[in-house]
């Protein structure tokens, strides 16, 4: 893993070394830099394939610049297609000989994660891998400037505006839309998409969508199959014994299942994460037994609240804009014990739930959506807007009676409702749906009709992409660790989604197709187990800790209605509407430290 950074156009020799330097945890084991007129590209270095000096980026191949950081997991199979006089033995090199053979095709050919910029004459292109595991943020004002991370475009910008659309995407739905940020006039690449910067012209384009495949597998039998091969092709081709590693195992099915498989390969190592007087969130025991179960070497992290109050701020420093997820400074305090005990690699299991229909909320709104068939719904209409409350269900009714997009991803927590009563300006019903709308256009434009694909469509590319692969990436790379997400290797997911959809639900059972890969590598205690998402005592632990923080930064800025913070205060001390207010916390903290 690696941070990439560059600027065409007038830049300050001094700031441009300065950024790269803000994200040398991303690459400590070298600094490469490329400066010219009108062109600074530079790159933090963390050695993983190839550890020799000869892979040190930028690469650069006759008039041709190469800043990469991933892992290319396919690129000894690519080399051997490739008519190329190869100089060192790194996926990075095979990267150049691609994009020189098959232009910007090339990145379809990628498997793995990605962000890649090519400098190609007076062209510019940038590729973001196809889930959104890496990170890539640009600003296009007097020059154009890239980076892996926002703290490093932040010292370019003449001024620093509050994006409010951003505020109202992480309100909605835990994390700034899709090519969103919280600085005015800085954007992300959205995942599974490219960037063409040329004669001062900037063009984006998608380059795949999982929508593009066809539902061909109709059997169980076939669909488990699949499922298993691709699952287990995607272990193994991420598994790298020449440095330390490691999985995160909470005992829990997705955990488990990556673990045991890799564990057929060789003996692993394991962590779990627990906390100090809170029990029942803790996933301790069910991580000790599947640990007993595969056999692994395994450590327990334990944490207090000391450590909770302790981490804060260096992870909100390492997140650089809010995001709603109370358990970043949890993952942040396990990556830094990994770390200690010298591990390069993390393995996690991410984008299971999403895939395989993991959350039970999945069959509600499956059930709900069958009540937009009624005839004469009017009445209930009228009941429910007559009738308001601030539970989720109400806002579900609502929408099936009214006939709007009922799922609007698994992350969303203030509804439209909710923030009209927060901000100090009108915000009508429905106005959120504006964040999604390219998505659910290009779902309504696919052959995929299933809303069940939807839900998957749009968990995968925001609450995963942009919610749950932000912290991760942002965290681990804190410590300069690289974490890989076998769920998300791009031809499982093509597998999954040419799959008949009622296969996944039918038996109304969450990840049903999973579970029965499952049985040929686990037990039922670990397969029937009820649910536990990673629940944390962050509630508990932040209330005598400076939550007034809230207020008073709003007595400043303005933004919000103090009635409505003090109720949301009020009721998250008692337990209700917890992320909420930490949604709001969170956000006070970054704009104090960037505003006030």
């Amino acid at each position: 893993m690696c941070a990439v950074f560059g600027i065409l156009g007038d830049y300050s020799p001094s700031l441009a070394r300065k950024s790269i330097e803000l994200m040398s945890h991303r690459g400590p084991n070298h600094c490469g830099i490329i400066e010219k007129e009108q062109l600074f590209f530079a790159h933090n270095r963390l050695s993983i394939v190839d550890q020799e000096k000869r892979s040190n980026q930028p690469f650069v191949f006759k008039d041709i610049l190469l800043n990469f950081n991933g892992e290319i997991y396919n690129f000894k199979e690519l080399k051997k297609e490739l008519d190329f006089d190869f100089k060192t033995s790194s996926d990075t090199e095979v990267i150049m000989a691609s994009y020189l053979k098959w232009g910007v095709d090339f990145v379809s050919k990628l498997e793995g994660m990605f962000v890649i910029a090519v400098f190609d004459g007076a062209k510019l292109l940038i590729f973001r891998d196809r889930f959104g595991k890496k990170p890539i943020y640009y600003t296009n004002q007097d020059s154009f400037i890239f980076a892996s991370e926002l703290k490093a475009i932040k010292p370019h910008l003449k001024h620093k505006e509050l994006n409010v659309d951003a505020l109202h995407s992480y309100l909605a739905f835990l994390a700034p839309s899709f090519d969103q940020t919280f600085y005015k006039d800085v954007y992300k690449l959205p995942a599974s998409h490219y960037l063409v910067f040329e004669n001062r012209s900037l063009k984006i384009k998608r380059y795949y969508s999982p929508l593009t495949n066809k539902i061909s597998i109709f059997s169980e039998k076939d669909a488990i199959e699949n499922i298993e091969n691709e699952l287990v092709n995607s272990v193994h081709k991420r598994l790298n014994f020449d440095v330390n590693s490691s999985f995160l195992l909470s005992g829990g099915l997705d955990s488990s299942l990556i673990t045991s498989i890799a564990s057929k390969k060789q003996k692993v190592q394991t962590y779990s994460f627990g906390f100090d007087q809170y029990n029942k969130y803790n996933e301790l025991d069910m991580a000790l037994y599947s640990s007993n179960l595969l056999g692994s070497e395994h450590t327990q992290i334990v944490a207090s609240r000391d450590d909770f109050i302790e981490s804060l701020e260096d992870t909100f420093f390492y997140m650089d804009e809010p995001i709603n997820d109370p358990a970043s400074s949890f993952l942040y305090i396990l990556m830094k014990h990994i770390k200690n005990d010298n591990i390069d690699i993390v393995y996690s299991g991410e984008g299971s739930d999403e895939l395989f229909l993991g959350y039970r909320h999945y069959f509600e709104y499956l059930d709900l959506e069958k009540l937009s068939s009624l005839k004469k719904p009017m009445w209930a209409e009228k009941y429910f807007k007559s009738n308001y409350n601030e539970n989720r269900e109400w806002e579900w009714y609502k929408r099936v009676f009214e006939k709007s997009l009922l799922f609007r991803s698994s992350g969303e927590k203030f509804t439209d409702i909710q923030q009209n009563k927060l901000f100090k300006k009108n915000i009508k019903d429905n106005y959120s749906l504006k964040y999604l709308n390219l998505f659910f256009d290009h779902f309504k434009g696919s052959e995929h009709k299933d809303m069940s694909s939807w839900y998957s469509y749009l968990d995968l590319y925001h609450f995963q992409a942009e919610h749950f692969l932000t912290k991760l990436d942002r965290v681990s790379m804190a410590h300069s660790i690289e974490a890989r997400s076998p769920f998300l290797d791009h031809k499982l997911v093509d597998t999954v989604f040419s799959i008949d959809p009622k296969l996944k639900y039918q038996n109304n059972n969450t990840k049903d197709l999973l579970k029965k890969v499952a049985s040929r590598y686990l037990d039922k205690k670990i397969i029937d187990q009820k649910k536990r998402g990673f629940s944390t005592p962050f509630n508990e632990w932040i209330q005598d800790h400076n939550i007034n923080i809230v207020l008073d930064v709003n007595r400043k800025s303005k933004l919000f209605n103090e009635e409505y913070l003090v109720s949301l205060i009020s009721q998250a001390s008692k337990g209700r509407f917890k992320q909420h207010f930490w949604a709001l916390y969170v956000f006070s903290v970054w704009y104090k430290k960037e505003f006030l």
